[in-house]
């Protein structure tokens, strides 16, 4: 008999207003016996219907509610979602590289899958979507006809999941390195050793954005692939690119050939004390660009993380000219975008600058956020003008 999960009395509201969790303290009970990761129909607990979802007990979330009409053939389900939000994407103009499916945005909770060029790269971040691997890489050949498909599912998420992180082709072939187009450029794309799926497609948007921001000297810090760094060439004097890792900046050499741009030097250093060092021999930049990886990926860390981002964004505003910019970000959905506000005002104290706000922008279009699930709205992106008072 398949589960039938109830609700603790008024613990259905966050889920009737369309969030999809159900976490394991909220319910009362469970009836039924089925395996692990199957489908499961969720009650409130006066046992109004809410939803379906795959249930996994070794996780604090319980259930992952994604059918809310009742029907229980949820194969057919995911098929139909792969193409709705592939559908919507191309709609918005989308081609060589975008998010083809977001998770719970999508109504595929722990599901995602990114497209570059001929090639999908793949999450499955749930004991549900795990067990129906098949099932899901039937449907993405038969909407997106790939080359091949790769698995990036090393992400320690998983392992709240009672799964091992896993890596490796799932369909075709996939090769090292993948080139795709974006906002005109040529990147190269590694699938496998790459962050994340491969690559951040989620600023896309935003590096072309720096352009109309980019003069003079820019420093592009945690500059990874070199997206932003590539984008503000196109309009700055000097590009100066920061990472502490080799192999990211390898790849902006990499791409800059591509490219046939000349004006982007790699700097390999800690980027907090990268700013500093600029900071004590009175260097400046026009522009300057922070885009770090998230500094929390748990709530209980967010003060510290918040700390951070002060510390980084000081020393960004007292490294920009006078009527230069500094374009922020945040990618920890742990800092919402009031907090990295006000840290920002803050900061700006901090700086002895005066700072105006030009423009705020999120994750691109492929990276929609679900109004019922705040976890999907996660990109936070400030331009920043900076002056001297």
């Amino acid at each position: 008999m398949p589960y039938e999960v109830y609700l603790k009395k008024g613990e259905e509201k966050r889920i009737s207003n369309g969030h999809p969790w159900v976490y394991a303290n909220e319910v009362s009970r469970i009836v039924g016996k089925d395996q692990n990761g199957s489908l499961a129909t969720v009650y409130a607990a006066d046992g109004r219907y809410l939803g379906s979802g795959f249930i996994n007990h070794a996780s604090k979330i319980l259930v992952r509610i994604f059918i809310r009409d009742g029907r229980t053939d949820c194969d057919n389900v995911i098929a139909e979602r792969i193409r709705e939000a592939n559908a919507m994407r191309r709609e918005l103009g989308y081609d060589d590289c975008y998010r083809a499916i977001f998770a719970e945005a999508d109504g595929l909770p722990a599901l995602i899958a990114d497209k570059y060029g001929d090639y999908l790269s793949v999450q499955l971040l749930s004991l549900g979507m795990y067990r129906r691997k098949n099932t899901i890489i039937n449907a993405l050949v038969n909407e997106f006809a790939p080359k091949g498909i790769y698995e990036r599912s090393d992400v320690a998420v998983r392992q709240k999941e009672g799964l091992p992180e896993e890596t490796g082709v799932l369909y075709g072939e996939v090769p090292e390195w993948i080139q795709i187009t974006e906002n005109g450029l040529k990147m190269a794309v590694n699938l496998r050793h790459g962050q994340k799926t491969g690559y951040f497609l989620d600023q896309k948007e935003n590096r072309l954005a720096i352009r109309r921001y980019a003069k003079g000297e820019v420093l592009d810090c945690f500059c990874n692939s070199g997206g932003f760094a590539l984008n503000a060439a196109t309009k700055a004097k000097h590009v100066t690119a920061a990472d502490v890792s080799e192999l990211a900046l390898t790849n902006v050499a990499m791409n800059a050939e591509l490219n046939g741009i000349r004006n982007i030097d790699t700097v390999c250093a800690d980027v907090f004390e990268l700013l500093r060092e600029y900071k004590n021999a009175d260097k400046q930049f026009d522009c300057i660009v922070l885009d770090p990886p998230a500094f929390t990926k748990t709530a209980h860390e967010t003060q510290d993380a918040l700390r951070g981002y002060a510390d980084i964004n000081t020393l960004g505003m007292k490294l920009v000219k006078n009527g230069g910019y500094l374009a922020t970000c945040s990618c920890s959905h742990y800092v919402s975008q009031a907090a990295f506000e006000r840290m920002l005002a803050e900061a700006a104290r901090r700086s002895g600058r005066n700072v105006q706000c030009v423009e705020i922008r999120s994750q691109g279009a492929d990276h929609p956020t679900l109004l019922a699930a705040d976890e999907t709205h996660y990109l936070k992106f400030f331009v920043l003008r900076v002056c001297d008072k």
